[in-house]
């Protein structure tokens, strides 16, 4: 077996040739650290987010065709892309050469925010168009449902890439015969034109055509080389492993002789994560390429045979085709498989990993497994001793050496057999997201009834997700062979695989009670399934469904997506030249869509430089005995590790308003908590020698975890936050009623796309120091850089060129990274870079605190509320970072839009052995908000009235005073409200509702609108501070610079908007490089909704300024050019270069009187959603949400419309599918996108219609304009509660009509558990204290 040791592919079009390549090395490091092409980005690691996507093309001798898939670059190994070849977002077009069309839409469409997920949304979309130059919006959607986006919300990139559809903006289905298009929203017919807003943010017309015509050729060496080359046996080796990829089915089979427990890889989806997060290892890798047996298609009498090497894309084909070929009764077990393998991973994982692979890993989640098992399938394994079948039953499954594979075998092929007439073969499965997301339990379940008599012949049933592997109902089917098929069978079913179908209660994943459940819910599903095919074939002797259980069968409302915005059209006194109020498209947009676009990591390594990785606490709290560095350092490539006793005198920093220390050494008080640094040469060596890192810990009581412990043991930060206005306790003397309850909210991971990331680069004189750092507050990194260095501030710089995202998590934690990163950097004197990956990330910078708010509430009978009384509990973590300041902002926020005569608010910050939660996008107002929301849903239940009518009752009426006694006008508030209830057809839809609900038992919808007033304020007129620098230059071109990060909220396109105003220059001769404390000193933090409030007032000064120095030249020459002005104002000794300053809106809160001037302003709006919930399975699908939002004036709508859109998919996944899980040890188990789910692009609304207000005027704020980055996320909150509209209807059917507690985030689970029927009755409960669960809920 000498085979080449020669790696040759191509990428982009040329030829990459490797003599000694690393097996280990996988294609992102390759493409991103060897060949620069730093377009595709490092996301997760794990193949779940997308960002790395690249288009893989494969030429096969055979069928003489080239294959074009997409794959996950960080999964792919670079060994097995030999012959390949590989196109990165950077070989589809450039701004230096010429852009795509796909790059040119998802810019123009305002598709881009950040920007880090976008060449990963260009490549799916670019391979789509490849395969299908005129894609359906079903494969659209398909396309992109591996890829993840935090910032926009979806909506325009859907819009984008609609434009290559035939049916551009249409849903495709066409009610009462007429496109949606032309009926407008509700059937009214479009707003006529001359009318103050607007509804095209981007123009179709200009865009560049697709011609497929152009796209770059598949190498003509590499289809030679396929043809005509002698194919032998591939080797590569490093000093750890061997990788050998044969090439003919008989050099497998021997290469599996000498090497039997060699795994043998085809995609990687499953090996590829075990190794890269548990640590696995092999030292040999065997990956076949090419080899014929293993791709075999075969239809025989019985069956059809499948290939084991085909991607799990290749067999969805191959099933969608055979099912359209084949007779109905045939094809059972394969439209049960290709309903599973439509939701199943996303495009680009379902392209890469293979059938084969699927079912020998034998996950307990296997979406495929249980099917093929009650499918009877068998599978053909082969060795030089020969070949034999096994069947692919439990035997297999629970690897019973008996019927599992040798060691020297090899599973060739699967044989599928073809149903029969009378059988029926279903498959079922709920996961945490409808798709692209681990089943929590799924089955597969099949029934033969021989003839029609109804009898049952043979029953298989398997479950996914409630075991170690797939597990089979053997028993129970063999107990119901022969009884009819009916109600008393159903009853004995379920209590039969309940009790076989064991789940303890501490078992693997949570969710027990919810998992029975589905068991049976499950197996209902498919008793009413058959029940209603054996109607359609024998109408005589079987009775038909009742009408209102048929609904269990349909899938949740689907249709196609489409959306509507109606912004503010411009002001027509404007000049034509002036870009203010214009859609003007995100000034990186372009760079973002070709890969141009740079990150911190993807700046070029500086030489000799260091990579550093962290050592983190495994421990919630504990002392550290010892820690031993010695095999770590012993490792070669590792320079130095960095411990406590290096950082002596500056190991603590003050952030805000208490010291924290940035290394750990002899107490931990959180998993995650930062020990050490390891320095080395790479990356691998970095993190390799931080593993071995040996920290001996002895644990310490109490763990404090969650909310109520902490209360119990008192653990607070102080102070205690209060107040008050009217009289409370008096109030309370006067009212009809009294409403108490309590929710409880549970946290959120920030999930920006682009982990946190440093560079730290020591110039070699006067201990200067440049920081380039991923951040929102480059004054603080500057700072603690500084002080850990000993230096003034002067000789350490830190610069931000763009963020890719931030939401909040890049401010404090991103410091005492950059510091530590630093510190290596000075005293090695070479630069050290240190990015953390994602489950790192997520472990040590926490996220949005959890809430448990407590409510009481005197009513009146007509749902007036006069007297609350509310208690606020916030998780503060191991230490206080900005806890304080969040529980100071939700309180002064708690009463959203409501005027409560006599109120009492009192605040709690806990501390807790988590790691510490910080600002998050909303900064305590959406856990707030929901408290209050959720006491107003239940005074209307409790006072028997709508609770639309509830919250119209207590809002704020135009001019009224805030609990701290702050003005306010609230008119725009109602305009919101009146507007969405007009524009959602609220009442015409309640009522529909209604009728449907009464039809339909275990499919409910649901319909809420709720309110939201977000004030504008940072607590201080120092915090709001602001400044700029801009430079005209003698050819008459503009520099900008200004204190803001730009994170993909499209500041710095708003800045160079203002320079463009008030200069009246083109934008196309404004500039902007980035932010540096270079340029403008002492920034502050960029988020609170006023970047671009703040520091375009900052630039408004300084162009004024440079404008009035400029008058008397312009005046001598009106019609010069802006180069002849700066000439003569040279040669007039005139500077041109100002600063520009803003002083901040005056904010003050005094907490002892419970007054204060906080706001500058207030942003109102308002949503309504409607959700549709299948009753017996927990899964929910958002129909249509109308927003209505006051912006004042906007600068840029299309960047304001995208804010509002992202911040309210964002909170729709806080309410409702984000779940963070933890162990009772307080190991955070959610540790990427596998575990975490945020929305995908099947999450959005199906219909999303967003209107502003005409503009408004505001005299203090730019331009009248209002900031709009965080108001919208409490927006979310609308399907939280429209799901609990959903689940009260579903109650009260049932005849449950107590009060409903839901917390969030409404997740499925917790969907079904509420929805109580017959099942939820028949599980076995456990004895809280009979077990230790495997997780708690924080």
């Amino acid at each position: 077996m000498d085979g080449a040791s020669e790696l040759l592919f191509y990428v982009n079009g040329r030829k990459v040739i490797e003599k000694n390549i690393d097996p280990e090395t996988m294609l992102l490091p390759y493409l991103r650290k060897k060949l620069g092409l730093t377009g595709t980005k490092y996301g997760c690691g794990g193949g779940g987010c997308g960002a790395c996507t690249v288009m893989i093309s494969r030429y096969n001798p055979i069928t003489k065709k080239i294959r074009h898939y997409p794959a996950n670059a960080c999964l792919i190994p670079v060994c097995s892309v030999y012959g390949a070849a590989i196109t990165t977002v950077e070989g589809i077009g450039s701004t230096k050469t010429r852009i795509h069309p796909v790059q040119e839409r998802i810019a123009k469409c305002h598709g881009t925010q950040c920007g880090f997920c976008t060449p990963g949304m260009v490549m799916s979309m670019y391979t789509l168009l490849r395969n299908h130059p005129d894609p359906t919006l079903d494969q659209l959607t398909d396309a992109l449902g591996g890829n993840l986006c935090r910032c926009t919300g979806y909506r325009p990139i859907i819009d984008a890439c609609k434009t290559f559809c035939n049916t551009s903006g249409c849903c495709q289905s066409k009610e009462n015969g007429v496109c949606c298009l032309k009926q407008g929203i509700n059937g009214s017919p479009e707003v006529e034109e001359g009318d103050e807003t607007s509804q095209k943010l981007f123009s179709e017309e200009e865009f560049l055509p697709l011609d497929p015509t152009q796209e770059l050729i598949f190498p003509p060496e590499l289809m030679i080389m396929a043809e005509k080359q002698p194919q032998r046996t591939r080797i590569f080796g490093s000093d750890r492993m061997t990788w050998i990829s044969p090439v003919t089915l008989k050099e497998l089979l021997e290469a599996k002789v000498k090497y039997p427990q060699a795994p043998v890889i085809m995609g990687n989806t499953s090996a590829g994560p075990e190794v890269k997060f548990k640590g696995l290892f092999h030292p040999v890798i065997i990956s076949p390429d090419r080899i014929e047996e293993l791709n075999v298609v075969n239809y025989a009498y019985d069956g059809l045979t499948l290939g084991a090497g085909l991607s799990l894309a290749q067999v969805k084909d191959i099933l969608a085709d055979a099912i359209l070929k084949l007779p109905e009764e045939k094809t059972q077990t394969y439209q049960a498989l290709l309903k599973h393998l439509q939701t199943l991973a996303g495009s680009q994982i379902r392209n890469m990993a293979s059938l084969g692979g699927h079912i020998v890993s034998r996950h307990l989640d296997s979406d495929l497994n249980p099917i093929l098992a009650v499918g009877n399938c068998t599978l053909n394994l082969l060795s030089k001793q020969g070949g034999r079948q096994v069947p692919l039953n439990e035997q297999f499954l629970r690897k019973s050496p008996s019927a599992d594979l040798r060691p020297e075998e090899i599973l060739v092929s699967v044989n599928i057999p073809y149903s029969r007439k009378w059988e029926f073969v279903s498959a079922f499965r709920q996961a945490q997201r409808q798709q692209n997301a681990l089943a929590i339990v799924n089955s597969g379940m099949r029934v033969f009834f021989g003839e029609g008599s109804g009898i049952i012949r043979e029953l298989s049933i398997s479950y996914g997700g409630v075991g170690p592997t797939t597990v089979c109902a053997k028993n129970s089917c063999q107990k119901l062979i022969g009884r009819p098929w009916n109600e008393e069978m159903l009853d004995a079913a379920c209590r039969l695989v309940l009790e076989e179908v064991f789940l303890p209660g501490s078992a693997p994943g949570g969710k027990v009670e919810f998992k029975r459940t589905l068991i049976i819910s499950f197996l209902f599903k498919f008793y009413l399934e058959v029940s209603q095919i054996l109607k359609r074939m024998d109408p005589v002797h079987y009775p038909s469904l009742e009408d209102k259980y048929e609904s269990a069968l349909e899938d949740l409302h689907s249709r196609h997506r489409w959306s509507a915005v109606n912004y503010q059209n411009v002001d027509p006194k404007q000049l034509p030249q002036d870009p203010i109020g214009h859609p003007i498209m995100h000034l990186s947009g372009i760079k973002h869509a070709t890969g141009e676009a740079i990150y911190c990591d993807d700046m070029p390594a500086v030489d000799r430089e260091l990579f550093l990785a962290f050592v983190t606490s495994s421990r919630a709290h504990a002392k550290i005995m010892s820690i031993d560095l010695s095999e770590a350092l012993s490792l070669p490539g590792v320079v130095d590790v960095v411990t406590e006793g290096h950082l002596e005198g500056v190991n603590s920093f003050c952030f805000l308003t208490k010291p924290e220390k940035l290394l750990w050494s002899e107490e931990v008080f959180c998993v995650g908590q930062l020990i050490c640094a390891v320095i080395a040469e790479s990356e691998v060596q970095a993190r390799r020698a931080a593993r071995l890192v040996r920290v001996v810990y002895q644990d310490l009581e109490p763990v404090i975890l969650t909310i109520e412990e902490a209360i119990q043991h008192n653990s607070f930060f102080e102070p205690e936050r209060k107040l008050e206005y009217g009289n409370v306790n008096e109030a309370f003397k006067v009212v009809d009623q009294i409403v108490e309850g309590e929710i409880h909210l549970g946290g959120q991971e920030h999930f920006y796309m682009e982990t946190q990331s440093v560079l730290a680069v020591p110039k070699r004189e006067d201990q200067e120091m440049d920081i380039y750092v991923s951040t929102q507050h480059p004054r603080s990194i500057q700072d603690v850089v500084a002080w850990v260095l000993k230096l003034p501030a002067n000789k350490v710089m830190c610069h931000v060129k763009r963020v890719g995202g931030a939401f909040g998590g890049k401010a404090f934690r991103t410091g005492i990274m950059a510091a530590i990163t630093a510190f290596a950097a000075n005293k090695h004197g070479r630069a050290v870079r240190c990015i953390l990956e994602r489950g790192e990330d997520m472990l040590i910078t926490a996220g949005r605190h959890p809430y448990l708010g407590k409510y009481k509430a005197g009513v009146m009978n007509d749902g007036r509320v006069l007297a609350l009384d509310m208690e606020h509990y916030c998780n503060g973590g191991a230490s206080l970072d900005e806890t304080l300041f969040v529980l100071e902002m939700g309180i002064l926020k708690m009463e959203n839009c409501y005027k409560f005569p006599n109120l009492r608010c009192r605040g709690r910050a806990c501390r807790t052995n988590l790691p510490s939660n910080t600002a998050f996008r909303g900064f305590g107002f959406p856990q707030a908000a929901l408290i209050i929301e959720s006491c107003i849903t239940e005074v209307a239940a409790k006072c028997g009235l709508p609770p639309e009518k509830v919250r119209t009752i207590n809002m704020y009426k135009e001019i009224d005073q805030t609990p701290y006694k702050q003005e306010i006008n609230t008119k725009n508030l109602m305009q919101c409200w009146k507007e969405c209830m007009a524009m959602s057809s609220y009442s015409l839809r309640k009522a529909a509702v209604e009728k449907f609900n009464s039809e339909n038992y275990w499919k409910k919808k649901g319909l809420a609108m709720v309110p939201v007033k977000y004030p504008v304020g940072l607590g201080s007129r120092a915090a709001g501070q602001a400044a700029a620098l801009v430079h005209i230059y003698l050819d008459g071109s503009v520099l900008v610079t200004h204190g803001g990060i730009e994170m993909g909220q499209g500041v710095h396109t708003k800045m160079i908007q203002v320079a463009s105003r008030e200069l009246g220059v083109p934008l196309s001769d404004v500039h902007l490089r980035g932010t540096s404390t270079e340029t403008v000193p002492n920034t502050n933090v960029s988020g609170g909704s006023v970047v671009a409030d703040l520091n375009g007032l900052a630039i408004k000064d300084a162009c004024q300024t440079l404008r009035k120095r400029l008058e008397p030249i312009i005046s001598k020459n009106p019609r010069g050019t802006w180069k002849d002005w700066a000439q003569a104002a040279f040669e007039e000794s005139i500077s041109l270069s100002a600063t520009g300053y803003f002083r901040g809106y005056e904010s003050s809160m005094n907490w002892e009187t419970g007054e204060g001037q906080m706001f500058e302003y207030f942003v109102f709006g308002a949503a309504c959603s409607e959700v549709e919930i299948d009753c017996l399975t927990g899964a929910h699908k958002n129909i249509r949400t109308d927003i209505v939002m006051d912006i004042g004036r906007s600068i840029n709508p299309a960047i304001d419309i995208g804010q509002i859109e992202g911040a309210f998919v964002q909170g729709m996944g806080l309410f409702t599918i984000e779940e963070l899980s933890y162990s009772p040890q307080g190991v955070l188990y959610t540790r990427g996108p596998n575990q975490y789910k945020i929305p995908t692009i099947c999450d959005i609304p199906t219909e999303f219609h967003i209107s502003l207000l005409p503009p408004s005027q505001n005299s203090n704020t730019l331009y009248s304009s209002k900031g709009m980055g965080e108001s919208g996320i409490f927006l979310g909150s609308s399907v939280f509660f429209a799901i609990h509209d959903a689940v009260n209807a579903a109650r009260r059917e049932r005849g449950l009509l107590g009060p409903l507690k839901l917390n969030s985030p409404l997740t499925p689970e917790k969907i079904r558990m509420a929805c109580e029927d017959k099942f939820t009755k028949m599980i076995p409960r456990d004895k809280p204290g009979s077990y230790v669960p495997w997780n708690i809920p924080i």
